[in-house]
């Protein structure tokens, strides 16, 4: 039997997940975004954490754009961003694919 010194000294057993790319934390939420459009100001609100910051959520984005998973919409604004959700049927997506 090990004394409680001995197994606070071990590392915990439970596994950690690895750190998630905030794009990819990105298209994971988008995945339940029920509307076909997401723009900054939703993703701001509703997005995940590591979005809430307004150049995160517009570098992840731009991210998604590159790979194909958002496809930007023109606006009357220079200041706004706006991108249409392409839905594609894979069942975990990742930004790779």
């Amino acid at each position: 039997m090990a004394t409680l010194f001995e197994r606070l000294g071990r590392p915990p057993s439970a596994k950690v997940q690895p750190h998630k790319d905030p794009a990819q934390k990105l298209l994971d939420w988008l995945q339940h975004w029920a509307k076909p459009t997401v723009c900054t100001r939703e993703i701001l609100i509703y997005g995940p954490s590591c979005t809430r910051n307004r150049e995160n959520a517009i570098n992840a984005a731009e991210v998604l754009v590159r790979h194909g998973w958002l496809v930007p919409s023109k606006l009357h604004r220079r200041d706004m961003h706006k991108w249409q959700i392409v839905r594609k049927p894979i069942v975990h997506p990742t930004i790779a694919t």
